[in-house]
């Protein structure tokens, strides 16, 4: 993919909601529903988007050891937390 490097304004929401440019979205494959990482870094944030592309390229590098929890288990965690949160930022 050649990045391009062109800049573009946007404005969050009081939910701190923003809406990504239809170009930068065409441009990374986003499409309706496409779920994205949101990480701090030294320059602000970046949000990647988790499109097909990247999981393809990304298979593998996860490889469970002997002794770990079923995937399903740690996932079913991982949701358990994230719906407390969204609970905890809800009321």
């Amino acid at each position: 993919m050649n990045a391009t490097f062109k800049t573009d304004a946007v404005w969050f929401t009081t939910k701190g909601q923003v809406v990504i440019p239809a170009w930068l979205r065409r441009q990374f494959h986003i499409e309706d529903g496409t779920k994205a990482v949101v990480q701090a870094t030294a320059e602000g944030i970046l949000l990647k988007p988790v499109t097909a592309a990247l999981i393809k390229h990304g298979r593998g590098i996860l490889k469970r050891k002997s002794g770990d929890k079923p995937l399903a288990e740690d996932w079913a965690e991982h949701k358990k937390e994230e719906r407390e949160l969204e609970e905890r930022h809800a009321r």
